[in-house]
């Protein structure tokens, strides 16, 4: 039998992997609607002031189960919650105690019936509210911004810019138009892929458009959406990387909350899952940023399982999620030539084409969410390999005593001749590995396919030794050459 929880009771709540979290079932905005499927409640969490909609049998009460959950985490972050747990009930009780003293104030005025109340010189009765001093939640509870809420992002001193962008934005509430993901609605049919248009004939979206993440693909992709005209909201954990962009006509955001908050559709392209997850969960992240009609489009390689993560946890507070990752590299994305991966809300991937048609060649839309996850995992997999492949084929042919010229001259010219072909092998024969593709990143998606295959009983062994490879090349400070290093692991 589900349980039944009640307004203002403390619960620990579980959302998607992420262990349990102490909060107080609340009662909803009126425009966050209720998930269809299975029971669930309100919950706000303590210490990061998140909320969610969490389902029945992801909640437990507080009490029962405090010792149990505090003896599971030790986190610094926990602790606080924990924190702010004791504080709430400490002032509930001194607020109880208000009422107890109030209750027993009527209960002495009743017995002095007889007696004549107070008069003003006008001849009129003081209530006797009004000379003492209220006591209750509403004089006594707070909202407190959590302790260190902005301490893992660092970005530039507030501008004036963006407060500027943002004061002429409207909400859904004042448009009347508010856009949901509706949850257990079946998908729409997948379409296998979509032609942008050529990147030079663009028109661009009358929306805000975040971008959080300013990494070896971040930038190409910035750089593109300012040229197409775009109006664009930047933010990096190393905030010297937006100035380059302020320059040219981008606003600058100071946490990610704050560029979610000020933007229609935020795209974020990060480093890899654990990253990905802090960017929306963490302090200041953008799940602090979201609200109903709210747009968040991950464009970072992880794994399928995270992808459904951040994606229950931006729809469960009413945002839309599409998940994007590109397949390319640091020219292509430069070029305006990646190609994008995406699944999930296909509405807003409808509605993100002139973004698409500014960074990419060719974007595919693959279906239910995780599907783009996967898809990107065995492509990066497959190139990985093919990688390791090249550079031992280098290596051997130097061994037999063989040009590696002449090496490069054949493959180029034959089956397998490719401008991949061409770029990597003039690199190693050049010495030059200047990232392109970032080998520690490579070297990520082969473990994450590598994960991916294990879980469905599928063997990779040319992955495994692929990486491998990787991992020794690591081992030899080559993590931020290109990928093309590991050629390093044979000389």
């Amino acid at each position: 039998m589900a349980a039944h929880f009640k307004i203002g009771e403390l619960v620990w709540g579980k959302m998607g992997k992420y262990p349990p979290w102490p909060g107080k079932i609340v009662k909803p905005p009126k425009d966050m609607k209720k998930p269809k499927g299975k029971p669930c409640y309100f919950v706000k969490f303590f210490g990061t002031e998140d909320h969610a909609w969490i389902k029945v049998d992801q909640l437990k009460p507080f009490q029962p189960h405090k010792e149990d959950m505090v003896k599971a985490n030790k986190s610094k972050r926990f602790l606080q919650a924990l924190d702010a747990v004791e504080e709430f009930i400490n002032k509930k009780k001194a607020a109880a105690s208000g009422e107890t003293a109030k209750r027993g104030k009527k209960e002495e005025q009743k017995e002095d019936k007889n007696v004549t109340p107070k008069k003003s010189p006008a001849g009129k009765k003081v209530p006797e509210a009004l000379t003492t001093t209220a006591i209750g939640p509403a004089a006594i509870i707070k909202r407190t911004q959590p302790s260190g809420s902005a301490s893992s992002f660092h970005a530039a001193p507030p501008p004036s810019t963006l407060q500027a962008a943002c004061a002429h934005l409207t909400t859904a509430s004042e448009t009347g138009v508010t856009n949901h993901v509706t949850l257990g609605m079946p998908l729409a049919s997948v379409q296998a892929a979509d032609t942008t248009a050529a990147n030079g004939n663009i028109t661009p979206i009358d929306k805000r458009i975040g971008f959080l993440g300013l990494g070896l693909m971040g930038c190409g992709m910035v750089q593109n959406l300012l040229k197409t005209g775009h109006n664009v909201t930047v933010w990096s954990r190393t905030a010297s990387k937006c100035d380059i962009f302020v320059q040219d006509g981008a606003y600058l955001g100071r946490t990610p909350a704050e560029v979610v908050s000020c933007c229609d559709i935020t795209l974020a392209c990060i480093a890899d899952p654990a990253a990905a997850k802090d960017l929306v969960l963490g302090p200041s992240g953008v799940l602090q940023g979201i609200r109903p009609g709210k747009c968040y489009v991950d464009m970072s390689t992880v794994d399928p399982e995270t992808a459904v993560d951040i994606s229950e946890a931006v729809t469960l507070r009413g945002g839309r999620y599409l998940e994007a990752p590109v397949s390319g590299n640091k020219r292509l994305s430069e070029d305006g030539g990646l190609l994008v991966l995406a699944a999930g809300d296909r509405a807003l991937y409808d509605e993100c084409n002139s973004c698409f048609q500014a960074i990419c060649r060719r974007a595919f839309y693959l279906g239910e969410v995780g599907s783009a996850a996967r898809m990107a995992l065995v492509v990066n997999m497959i190139l990985g390999s093919f990688m390791t492949s090249l550079a031992e084929g280098f290596s051997l042919a130097q061994r037999c005593g063989l040009s590696q010229q002449t090496l490069l001259d054949v493959l180029s010219l034959g089956p397998i001749g490719s401008s991949l072909v061409e770029q990597k092998g003039l690199g190693i024969l050049q010495g030059d590995y200047e990232p392109n593709s970032s080998l520690k990143h490579v070297q990520k998606d082969l473990r994450l396919a590598i994960a991916m295959g294990d879980m469905l009983h599928q063997q990779t062994p040319v992955a495994a030794a692929a990486n491998e490879m990787f991992k020794k090349a690591k081992s030899l400070d080559q993590s931020e050459n290109d990928m093309a290093a590991v050629y390093r692991v044979y000389e």
